[in-house]
């Protein structure tokens, strides 16, 4: 079976090449090349030819698509490069009109606390680090003396990288005191601020990605009393006042004892509660020996202690907001007020 496409093709080049715009290029477009387009018809038959029309049949209506699409095509190009010689000429450009009013952005304010409390721990003689995110289990879990079998492990709802579980995103910045003290001799005085990761359901209260400031102190006869009173200075230095404090037993496997530590905020909204309830605020204590030889340090001669803050908490108590979640919401709305 022979035919003659010529003048559907004809028809087709002349249409594409008077549309004035991408609109009515499309509208030609969908007539010839669209679902219900003259080609897919046309391509609709060869199921009903013989088997020695098909090739020939199939060959001809294939030529006449590819030639209108390539007629496509260059014509949006042609709009494409009109529409940008128009722009350049400066039609309808008025330049004595002002400009544009650019919205002055500002810092998250997250990162605003963040900043304030590594210039207040760099003030007490801290030293500012960063790590990795995704992180080996080794760091994570194991050298802060949380073997596999570990019951702590099924409080911490980790986000597994590979199969067999070495890698995860870190789940506290606690990954940091190894680190810290592989690269480093006593006295170490490190601050870890950063973003964690832990596989939670979201309420007003958890998220998925949060931040916090893992703390590490290491020297000779280090005690709790160094411990809070580093914890009061930090607070005192955000809060501009006199921050109490109490100290609750609590068990961290990497520290011995351990600590939860709560604090009451006279005359600020404490979240959750009324004013001037107590609040917990941070686990802490002193550095575990077993994670002081992991870091290659001698527990008989070295002692330190170590504290794990919220930073997006911290935030949340010092502006009274009562969702976390605000914080990786992306509300301009939200943000714009802390600029």
């Amino acid at each position: 079976m022979t035919i003659d496409l010529a003048p559907l093709q004809a028809q087709a080049l002349a249409e594409l090449g008077a549309a004035a715009d991408d609109e009515a290029l499309e509208a030609v477009a969908r007539i010839y090349l669209g679902r219900k387009g003259a080609i897919t018809e046309l391509m609709g038959r060869i199921p009903s030819l013989t088997p020695e029309e098909r090739p020939g049949f199939g060959q001809t209506v294939n030529a006449t698509k590819r030639a209108i699409e390539t007629a496509l095509e260059a014509r949006r190009e042609a709009l494409a490069d009109a529409a940008i010689a128009v722009a350049r000429g400066g039609a309808g450009f008025d330049p004595s009109l002002p400009g544009a009013p650019l919205r002055r952005g500002s810092l998250h304010p997250i990162t605003q606390v963040r900043r304030e409390v590594e210039e207040i721990f760099r003030s007490m003689g801290f030293e500012v680090v960063d790590g990795p995110e995704l992180e080996l289990s080794y760091y994570n879990f194991e050298a802060l003396n949380i073997p596999a079998d570990h019951p702590a492990r099924d409080h911490q709802d980790t986000f597994y990288c590979d199969d067999e579980g070495r890698l995860v995103l870190r789940t506290h910045t606690s990954n940091m005191q190894i680190r810290a003290m592989e690269k480093r001799q006593p006295p170490i005085r490190i601050i870890a601020p950063g973003r964690v990761f832990r596989n939670e359901a979201q309420d007003a209260k958890h998220e998925h990605t949060f931040h916090q400031v893992e703390g590490l102190v290491i020297d000779r006869g280090i005690h709790v009393g160094h411990l809070t009173g580093t914890l009061k200075g930090m607070l005192r230095a955000i809060f501009q006042t006199e921050i109490e404090i109490r100290l609750r037993p609590g068990f961290f496997p990497f520290v011995e004892p351990g600590f939860e530590v709560d604090i009451r905020l006279p005359g600020a909204a404490a979240l959750g509660g009324v004013l001037g309830d107590w609040m917990e605020f941070c686990g802490c204590g002193l550095v575990h020996p077993a994670v002081l030889r992991a870091g290659g340090i001698d527990p008989q001669a070295y002692s330190g202690f170590a504290f794990g803050m919220g930073l997006d908490r911290l935030v949340l108590l010092r502006y009274s907001i009562d969702d976390i979640r605000h914080f990786m919401g992306g509300d301009l709305r939200f943000l714009r007020q802390f600029g």
